[in-house]
């Protein structure tokens, strides 16, 4: 459990943002996601106003526009049912394309830019997040920011214990294909099917046996508490900063 997890989203760095302390990053970004979630739709500028405030964030940690962009992209299948709506959402119809017999809704235009607009911000808040914190902090900011043990510790075991349940399918699928099996169609799926299932069982031996260890070690539900983390007043105005700007973008968006 000691061991060092680095995740692949985190770069290192030493900047004023991988410095502050992890539960006031987390506490700035939910507020920043909340308010961009709060701001209408219709206010095209606040938008733009939101990507320029997490552009200076980018600039002041250190983490290149690339780098961002690239790790943005996991969003792609989420979103996608969004260029969906126009074609579905009821509403006023118009010809974007006046030389194609397509129409689409004007109420789902709107929807759809609402969706991809707020998840990208918020996918962006969130890999900014996990580009300059490592792993180990963030849970040691959930912790400090109240969230429940028991949470806390289940994610914890997620992270330590992902890699070595990938590990094992990996061996597995080795395995099969060490004795010529290759799945090429549905005639293959009860193999595969079997394979989820053993891998299934052994996870769940693993995990009875990880208990057992820790029960024997002492473990009464909660976890000994290595390192605590603090911090001070400038640090969580400097942490608010990012929040507060776009509080006000958001009050100017409603108002005008």
């Amino acid at each position: 459990m000691g061991a060092g997890h680095a995740h692949r989203l985190y770069r290192q760095g030493d900047s004023a943002v991988h410095r502050l302390p992890p539960h006031c990053k987390l506490a700035a970004v939910f507020c920043f996601v909340l308010v961009v979630v709060c701001t209408p739709r219709t206010a095209l500028w606040a938008f733009g106003a939101y990507a320029l405030l997490l552009a200076a964030v980018a600039v002041t940690a250190r983490v290149p526009i690339g780098f961002l962009l690239r790790r943005m992209l996991i969003e792609v299948p989420f979103v996608a049912f969004a260029f969906l709506m126009p074609f579905v959402v009821p509403g006023e119809q118009i010809q974007p394309l006046g030389f194609l017999p397509v129409s689409v809704s004007v109420p789902g235009l709107w929807d759809a830019w609402n969706v991809l607009a707020k998840a990208t911000l918020g996918v962006a808040a969130s890999v900014l997040l996990a580009a300059t914190t490592e792993l180990r902090a963030l849970l040691l900011g959930l912790e400090r920011l109240r969230l429940p043990p028991l949470l806390v510790q289940i994610a914890t075991f997620m992270i330590r214990y992902g890699d070595v349940v990938t590990d094992e399918m990996r061996r597995m699928s080795v395995a099969r294909r060490s004795r010529g099996f290759e799945a090429s169609g549905p005639r293959h799926w009860a193999v595969l099917a079997k394979s989820a299932g053993a891998l299934f069982i052994r996870s769940y031996e693993r995990g009875e046996r990880v208990h057992l260890a820790m029960l024997s070690r002492g473990y009464a539900g909660t976890m000994p508490v290595i390192d605590r983390v603090t911090a001070s007043r400038a640090q969580w105005t400097a942490a608010a900063a990012l929040p507060l700007a776009a509080l006000l973008v958001c009050l100017l968006g409603w108002a005008l």
